[in-house]
């Protein structure tokens, strides 16, 4: 819901609401393994340190995060005996993995990163140029690779965070968009404490521009994949995130 229109209730209806039907069907079913599919929104809006784990005490922001963390902690409620534990029948013939990817993109993609490439193809300059800020994505290849890794080999049950290997900022995601296209990247590199009392202004005369909005554009937002790694016995997730945004980028 990129233009925030869906009331607040429809993320629990649906998000925590429809997890928990069918994670209580899973609990008394045959089924061996059980992947949630939650959000690194449910760990935190923004990114406090150099990098986002999973160590991180959840403070999400909004009903998407809000929705997220309800059915993270429904399913963790289920999990754990008196004593906090992971029950320990649980722990021999089931394994539950909370997966908590960063934005998903891939050929078909519809979101943000749709309307950052409308911009761009249309030549418009990007003034934000001054904010060297880096974002962690998932490239849908290295998803279902991890996947299908959990899926195959005997992973232990936990939260898992996703994304690619390298972070990107946003003039390298508007060089990649570029490239695509074949067209020369406009990047303005407008004074940034010029660009920040701009964006003040924007706040007090109600502009598209504002301090919450600039904030959301420039801020750092990494996302470590060491502990999905480390689980599955890699180094490497098998696709780059500059190949993986080249690719998403094409299918546009």
């Amino acid at each position: 819901d990129t233009k925030n229109q869906s009331a607040s209730q429809v993320y629990f209806d649906i998000n925590t609401g429809l997890t928990q039907k069918i994670f209580d069907f899973f609990l008394e079913s045959s089924a061996k393994k059980f992947i949630f599919f939650s959000s690194v929104k449910a760990a935190a809006d923004s990114v406090v340190g150099d990098m986002l784990t999973e160590d991180v005490i959840p403070t999400p922001v909004g009903p998407y995060g809000e929705s997220k963390i309800a059915a993270e902690e429904y399913i963790l409620s289920k999990l754990r005996s008196e004593d906090g534990e992971l029950k320990v029948a649980m722990q021999r013939d089931k394994r539950v993995y909370i997966l908590r990817p960063c934005m998903i993109h891939g050929p078909g993609n519809k979101g943000n990163l749709n309307l950052l490439y409308n911009v761009v193809k249309k030549g418009i300059p990007w003034p934000l140029g001054d904010f060297e800020n880096k974002r962690s994505f998932t490239s849908i290849d290295n998803l279902c690779y991890v996947v299908e890794g959990l899926l195959t080999k005997d992973v232990a049950s936990g939260i898992y965070h996703m994304g690619d290997d390298e972070a990107l900022s946003t003039n390298e995601l508007i060089a990649l968009m570029c490239e695509a296209m074949g067209k020369e990247p406009h990047i303005w590199k407008m004074n940034r404490k010029m660009m920040e009392c701009c964006a003040g202004l924007g706040t007090l005369l109600h502009l598209p521009l504002n301090t919450e909005r600039l904030r959301k554009l420039t801020e750092n937002y990494v996302v470590s994949n060491e502990k999905i790694k480390s689980a599955l016995g890699i180094d490497r997730m098998p696709v780059r995130a500059a190949d993986g945004i080249m690719k998403t980028i094409r299918s546009f």
